[in-house]
């Protein structure tokens, strides 16, 4: 049985989330995405515990049921602000729990380091190398894993505040590391280019701050579990890469952080020309947010196109409502563009299925021939995109003929690699 899990998300107690965000909600459109195991998110605010304990059963498995039979995995997210070796640190950090009395223990222990009622990520003070002893001390089946690793302001890797390698920022407690979260500026063959990255798995996940599909699941990892799995097949999955099929990732250009720049400026540069101009913005003479991708370079040891033996596969799609949108030059969250939605997932199921498996006659069946090809063109990674930078989602380009204004410094990204492209 394949599972879509989504490990990463949000509920509406964060910041910056939709105060929408239900287990309802959550459950109708991973249904709808294709998602089958979904993170609860902000196991540690009370508010959001207490709903999670009303609305989902334990059976003994680590695996959680909604009263409709959707399958979820106790999930939080924890931001460490601190300073290590001189040097202030800010690192999110994703945890897995097996059960709520494993949850509650987590919590009884974070509550004495600080308060968990104001945010659903709460902020400490201690580090990282902290964190893991602590949860060590509940728990070993508590899984630790840096969060979307090379975001600029809160990843273990970012350029801003982060580390040069899993063993810098947790000491003598990487050994209990497994995993890390490549996020949306990034996919795997980014990380393959680092040599000390083959020992962990690389996990993708949405963070998803609303329930919505063009959010919820653009990145999640398919497992290959019996129908009865439990909390004990994920872990393993996790830390060995057993039953582990693939990712689905989001096209790192789209990502916020992929490419350096200035928003302020409108300006956008690809490693290469930043790194010529010190990471100094061309036009205000300010320091520029480096991106995933110029910092990728900075710590690579590998060329590009480098795939290690033991890697796991991953496939780069664009979300099918971004997709219709640019097909009908509607919103994202138009009408237009959810009647055309609508219409392919009740054909194929979910949008998973549309997006990744349809044949091309069936999909012209049900939808107009510019969006049959475009789901096609999104399955065959052929796309080029503007990237994104410091804080602004990339631009994916269907039209050969559409240009950009203003920004002449962000090269557009012709094919780019995926799975295919190392086999």
């Amino acid at each position: 049985m394949r599972i879509f899990a989504d490990l990463q998300i949000h509920s509406r107690f964060s910041r910056a989330t939709s105060n929408a965000i239900t287990i309802k909600n959550l459950e109708k459109y991973a249904r709808l995405k294709g998602i089958n195991l979904l993170g609860t998110g902000d196991f540690t605010h009370p508010k959001w515990l207490a709903e999670l304990k009303s609305e989902l059963k334990e059976d003994g498995s680590g695996i959680l049921t909604s009263s409709s039979g959707f399958k979820f995995v106790l999930q939080g997210e924890i931001s460490n602000i601190y300073t290590q070796d001189g040097k202030g640190r800010k690192v999110h950090t994703l945890l897995l729990a097996r059960n709520f009395e494993i949850v509650e223990q987590i919590n009884q222990a974070l509550l004495k380091k600080g308060r968990l009622d104001y945010d659903g990520r709460p902020i400490f003070g201690f580090s990282c190398i902290e964190l893991v002893e602590m949860m060590r001390k509940i728990s070993d089946d508590i899984e630790i894993i840096p969060a979307h690793a090379w975001t600029p302001w809160f990843g273990i890797f970012g350029s801003m505040s982060g580390f040069d390698s899993v063993e810098e920022c947790f000491k003598d407690q990487a050994k209990h590391i497994y995993a890390i979260e490549t996020g949306l500026s990034s996919d795997p063959a980014m990380n393959w280019r680092i040599s000390k990255l083959d020992k962990y798995t690389l996990l993708s996940s949405s963070d998803a701050h609303s329930f919505w599909p063009w959010r919820l699941g653009r990145e999640c990892n398919v497992f290959e579990f019996d129908e009865s799995y439990s909390y004990d097949d994920v872990l393993n999955a996790i830390r060995t890469r057993k039953n582990f099929v693939e990712t689905i990732e989001m096209w790192p250009h789209e990502g916020k952080y992929h490419y350096t720049g200035h928003r302020n400026c409108n300006v956008c540069l690809s490693p290469k020309d930043s790194i010529k101009l010190k990471d100094i913005c061309p036009r205000c003479g300010s320091k520029m947010t480096v991106g995933v991708a110029q910092r990728v370079e900075m710590l690579a040891d590998r060329e590009e196109g480098f795939m290690p033996k033991n890697a796991v596969p991953f496939r780069k799609i664009i979300p099918l409502s971004e997709v219709i949108s640019v097909a009908t030059g509607e919103k994202v969250e138009s009408r237009k563009t959810w009647e055309e939605y609508y219409k392919l997932t009740s054909a194929f199921e979910n949008e998973f299925e549309a997006v990744l498996n349809a044949e091309e006659k069936e999909l012209k069946k049900i939808t107009s021939g510019k969006i049959a090809e475009n789901v096609l063109r999104n399955r065959n990674q052929d796309i080029r995109f503007k990237p994104g930078y410091d804080g602004v989602y990339g631009i994916p380009i269907f039209e050969e003929k559409e240009q950009f204004k203003n920004n002449p410094g962000c090269e557009l990204k012709t094919r780019q690699k995926g799975l295919s492209d190392f086999m």
